[in-house]
């Protein structure tokens, strides 16, 4: 008789065709205890979930974390996991692959925050142009939260420290329990009646059965309502109520909501400072320039004045002078030097320096002048001028001596 021999992982994948085909296996839900609980870099969340009579492994995707997992899961909790059992052939091991999980007990509570959620979103509260923005230089900060606890302790701390200038006013309400609703909305209504500039709504850490006050419908109402600008911070950062959806803005703790709500002096002072330097240095630039336009403009003046330009014509004519004067001085130089030469020259040319050496000169008795014997004949009167006086003599002889001539 043959027997089939089959590979294992064949066997394995038949194995999971069997856990794919049982309907009930497809989708079923879960509870026990979390044990072995690591959170992979990849995203993903390995855990154990175990109860009295047995364990099975569990596996939550990355991508199912955001709506399947609204609390940080950790060893010890007591968990409804909504999923899927199937086989992973390669190891031989069946596992539930999870959907959803939710805290044991509180599985209710979750499906009336997501209905209320939605009833609300749908109406409009959550919508963005409904936000009243938060006041950058806020001075007078509500603080609606419990009396005792660290939340109350570190908003007080940090907006003091930020600013001690600032001024708080807390109304101590109860937030969980009987009467927690009713007293978060009485803070919230007195508070809004004095007026002050921001509200911060929350309280510590906790269970969903701690927070569910914040989650109620009359308290998001009461937020939504409010005039003054409302901060939620309502437990650690992974918590979510209704009330930071309704509110203005979302802090991730009350510490948070303190440092959002209140300006740091030191910062703005700072700030102040830095800008009144640059105003300085930018009016001192000013300052610079204007005086250096108006120092332009008084030269302008100068140049466009009458007394300018009358100064400045007086001192072209004295230029024109001073050169009137040079040209005339260099002009009498040169007719003095020419007046010098002609008389050198006419003294060289003068009748009495020859008469001085000796000559006579010989007119007739008209007085004009005989310088050839053609103009007298024998028996004219004639007159002999020589360098102390003058003679009158008779003409008695006329010869004409030829080497006299060639003399001459």
């Amino acid at each position: 008789m043959n027997k089939n021999i089959y590979g294992v992982g064949q066997v394995n994948a038949y194995i999971q065709r069997m856990f794919a085909e049982d309907f009930l296996l497809r989708d079923i839900r879960i509870k026990g205890e979390v044990s072995n609980c690591k959170y992979h870099s990849s995203g993903h969340i390995y855990f154990t979930l175990k109860d009295a009579g047995g364990a099975i492994s569990a596996i939550l995707f990355r991508g199912n974390r955001v709506k399947g997992l609204r609390f940080p899961m950790k060893d010890g909790d007591k968990v409804v996991v909504t999923g899927s059992v199937s086989v992973y052939e390669k190891g031989g091991t069946y596992q539930i692959y999870a959907k959803e999980i939710t805290l044991d007990g509180a599985g209710d509570l979750y499906v009336r925050f997501e209905q209320l959620k939605k009833e609300l979103e749908e109406m409009g509260m959550f919508a963005a142009e409904y936000k009243k923005p938060i006041p950058r230089f806020a001075q007078r900060i509500g603080i609606v939260t419990a009396p005792t606890g660290a939340a109350v302790r570190d908003i007080i701390q940090i907006s003091k420290r930020r600013n001690p200038h600032v001024s708080i006013a807390l109304y101590p309400a109860l937030v969980q329990g009987e009467g927690a609703v009713e007293s978060i909305i009485s803070g919230i209504m007195a508070l809004d009646a004095m007026g002050l500039d921001v509200l911060i709504v929350g309280r510590g850490g906790g269970s969903i059965e701690d927070l569910w006050a914040f989650n109620e419908e009359a308290v998001a109402r009461a937020v939504f309502n409010c005039n003054t600008p409302v901060i939620s911070a309502v437990g650690h950062e992974t918590d979510t109520t209704i009330c930071d959806f309704v509110a203005d803005l979302r802090a991730p703790t009350p510490s948070a909501a303190a440092e959002l709500a209140v300006f740091s002096y030191e910062e703005v002072a700072g700030a102040l400072t830095s800008v009144q330097v640059r105003m300085q240095q930018s009016m001192q630039m000013h300052l610079q320039k204007d005086r250096q336009t108006l120092e332009g403009l008084k030269r302008q003046m100068l140049l466009l004045s009458p007394m300018g330009r009358l100064n400045e014509k007086r001192q072209y004519a004295m230029h024109l002078e001073d050169r009137l004067q040079q040209t005339m001085r260099r002009r009498l130089d040169g007719f003095d030097g020419r007046m010098r030469l002609l008389a050198e020259r006419l003294e060289g040319m003068s009748p009495l320096k020859k008469l001085a050496q000796g000559y006579a000169y010989v007119a007739d008795e008209s007085g004009h002048c005989l310088s050839s014997i053609k103009g007298v004949a024998i028996g004219d009167p004639v007159q002999v001028y020589v360098r102390d006086g003058r003679m009158q003599a008779v003409i008695k002889e006329i010869d004409e001596d030829v080497a006299w001539k060639k003399k001459n």
